[in-house]
């Protein structure tokens, strides 16, 4: 159902396209991406050019996102819980029978509206995680960009989730895994703690966006 617009905001996109989920638990879902410029960390490895993007109305996000065929909607970034007004636009796409997932850092209130919560915290920053961040999520994703082990516990602790994922970190399209394998062994060696599963992007791997 298409609700008439009341206002017509202005959002920073980098680009809004439909593929498959390249990784965690809903690897192989068809989605429509939304990526939102902007982020609030600063991370030297990130894949994306976050503060590369152009203004875009809501209604010309609408109707991007109108224009294909999937049903389920990942607000991605950059970080898409500091945008101004983006309750707006899910209220929106809610109403018109999208499942709406996230993929966030974790460390700003998730909007009411969301289905699905994936976040990626980054071990670069803990201590803005031992201050605050969401208390669950439906996956969680550390990218093993150093021993990051740790960190892990800690995230244990503060988030609580169905499913751990590590993830190798890319860098000059090379990726470490057989250092992210053996942090990944350790941790599944620990008694009576979360199970960790290895998430790769596969989308990367297989050529698709």
């Amino acid at each position: 159902m298409k609700k008439q617009l009341i206002s017509d905001p202005h959002f920073p996109i980098v680009e809004i396209f439909e593929s498959l989920q390249g990784e965690g638990a809903n690897t192989g879902m068809p989605s429509i991406f939304v990526r939102f410029g902007k982020c609030n960390l600063a991370c030297p490895w990130c894949d994306t050019n976050y503060n590369e993007f152009e203004q875009w109305s809501l209604s010309q996000i609408l109707a991007k996102v109108r224009s294909f065929s999937a049903k389920n909607i990942i607000i991605t970034g950059g970080e898409p819980t500091i945008q101004a007004g983006i309750s707006l636009l899910l209220d929106q796409l809610k109403a018109e029978g999208y499942f709406l997932a996230i993929e966030t850092n974790g460390l700003k209130e998730i909007p009411s509206q969301i289905d699905y919560i994936a976040t990626s915290p980054k071990a670069m920053y803990a201590e803005k995680y031992e201050r605050r961040c969401i208390p669950f999520a439906h996956e969680v994703r550390i990218v093993a960009d150093e021993n990051v082990q740790t960190f892990c516990e800690l995230i244990e602790s503060k988030i609580k989730a169905e499913h751990y994922y590590l993830s190798p970190c890319e860098i000059n399209g090379e990726m470490n895994l057989l250092d992210t394998i053996t942090q990944l062994g350790q941790l599944n060696q620990r008694p009576n703690k979360p199970k960790w599963q290895l998430s790769i992007q596969t989308h990367k791997l297989i050529g698709i966006e």
